[in-house]
């Protein structure tokens, strides 16, 4: 009778173990590169993650359109879901995991959130660079067919329903991402921004300009989606990690709500004859 051998199934990554230790990897090959050999100190990060990602070394141009997208997306800033989350989990006392847990749910949704990203980049894959494809898209979006943890969406995908206008930083990434995408989507994104904002009755969002960049890149929707995720956790870090250092007492959202009856740190109280 032949032993069972569990095998986990990979093509990203393939270790040759230590001469002494078949549990140690002596190598580590990332869709056949040599990670430790000849990745490490010759890449970049943003080259990194497209290897990852994507399963080949990019050009020059994508690897400038990934890093100049993950510095757009860093940092979303306090009036995001998930970086809130990751505030109030700072504030609290959570654990550094517990906040970036928190970010990450709450950056997962449907407004702004990565799961938008994975709606625009279906429209992608649906419309290309089809204006009117689009449009009719944007006004009578498909229905489900089938029930899904998501419900269905309440505002186009990658625009601002609560947008007056298109934000500053929103058109500068874009303008600045299309100047030098060596893909179509954000350059016909650039030129049909105010047509597109028409139909949809709303203006483009950050989500709207993340997913362009990502369908130039070539990430299907599930692999832009977890990416999107990814790159928004430094700046969820980071305020986390600044609202643990200024303590709940100056968090405007949970000063007034707490109250103690028995503070060790109250003053104490006069006494009276």
């Amino acid at each position: 009778m032949s032993e069972r051998r569990e095998v986990i199934h990979t093509r990203i990554w393939e270790e040759e173990p230590e001469s002494d230790n078949p549990f140690a990897a002596a190598a580590c090959y990332c869709r056949g590169y040599d990670v430790y050999g000849e990745v490490l100190g010759n890449a970049r990060w943003s080259e990194y993650l497209y290897l990852l990602f994507v399963g080949e070394r990019p050009s020059s141009e994508q690897a400038r359109l990934l890093e100049d997208l993950t510095v757009a997306l860093a940092n979303p800033g306090p009036r995001d879901a998930g970086v809130r989350a990751a505030m109030n989990g700072g504030a609290g006392g959570s654990t550094a995991a517990a906040c970036l847990m928190a970010a990450l749910a709450a950056g997962a949704g449907q407004y702004g959130g990565a799961h938008e990203v994975y709606r625009v980049l279906e429209n992608w894959a649906a419309c290309g660079c089809d204006l009117e494809a689009w449009c009719e898209r944007l006004r009578h979006p498909p229905e489900e067919e089938r029930a899904d943890i998501w419900s269905p969406m309440e505002h186009p995908p990658g625009f601002d329903p609560h947008g007056a206008s298109c934000a500053t930083p929103v058109r500068r990434t874009l303008a600045h991402l299309a100047s030098h995408s060596p893909g179509p989507a954000l350059a016909w994104l650039a030129a049909q921004r105010e047509a597109l904002e028409t139909a949809a009755d709303c203006p483009l969002a950050m989500t709207g300009v993340a997913a362009a960049a990502l369908a130039d890149l070539g990430l299907a929707p599930a692999a832009g989606e977890m990416l999107f995720l990814l790159l928004r956790l430094p700046g969820a870090a980071v305020h986390a990690l600044e609202q643990m250092d200024y303590g709940w007492r100056r968090y405007p959202f949970f000063h007034d709500a707490v109250i103690l009856t028995d503070d060790p740190g109250a003053a104490p109280a006069e006494e009276h004859p």
